[in-house]
């Protein structure tokens, strides 16, 4: 396997804003369905982008929500966003091993732009492709495309990474070959049905598997 691109989920993979997202969710929630969500329920949301979420809750109140979410949720960011370990150190690694690397989000980029910044990661990421750069978000492969294009790489040796279903179909829809971070909030079981090419126990583990570093 000859992998020199190296595609990237942002939230839940790179960057923890699990408690970030799930509360402002919760938030938003409460405000317009008092009672209705539970913590349970609302990481059922984390994935999809906004839209396709609250759509579940109320069609016509669509867009408020969105607005009502965004505004807890950037008050909120460098309270709630932390970074998992290993991960810094990883990307930094493969930076300097000359890895092409982009940051392919649901999220508008404005709001991505912020947690890499916030983490130091953005110095590594000179390809950002949010929800908003996008008409059609993952799973499609649109976003993955846009990536490799603006990176001047082939699909033939690029790897998605990602810590959701949505990222991991993405990777299949373009095939191209996929590893989930064993640390998703979704869970170990629902990390498997995902059946991705790997699961990473540590961000550490990508550095073997594009071959960094031998076994």
């Amino acid at each position: 396997m000859n992998i020199d691109t190296l595609l990237f989920d942002l939230d839940g993979t790179l960057i923890n804003t699990n408690e970030l997202i799930i509360a402002s969710f919760l938030q938003t929630l409460e405000h317009y369905r008092p009672g209705e969500y539970t913590r349970e329920k609302v990481i059922e949301f984390i994935g999809p982008p906004l839209v396709d979420s609250f759509k579940t809750v109320d069609p016509e109140l669509v867009d408020e929500m969105i607005v009502h979410y965004r505004t807890f949720n950037h008050a909120k960011h460098d309270e709630l966003v932390t970074e998992y370990e290993g991960v810094f150190e990883t990307i930094e690694q493969l930076h300097k091993s000359g890895y092409k690397l982009a940051i392919v989000t649901t999220k508008i980029r404005k709001t991505a732009l912020m947690g890499l910044a916030l983490t130091g990661l953005d110095q590594f990421f000179d390809v950002v492709i949010g929800l908003d750069d996008v008409e059609k978000a993952k799973p499609d492969p649109e976003p993955l495309e846009k990536a490799l294009k603006q990176l001047g790489s082939q699909k033939e040796s690029a790897m998605m990474i990602g810590d959701s279903h949505f990222d991991i179909l993405a990777g299949k829809n373009l095939g191209i070959p996929t590893a989930v971070v064993g640390w998703s909030i979704k869970g170990p079981e629902k990390v498997l049905t995902f059946e991705a090419d790997y699961i990473l126990e540590n961000m550490r583990d990508l550095l073997t598997i594009v071959g960094v570093e031998k076994k």
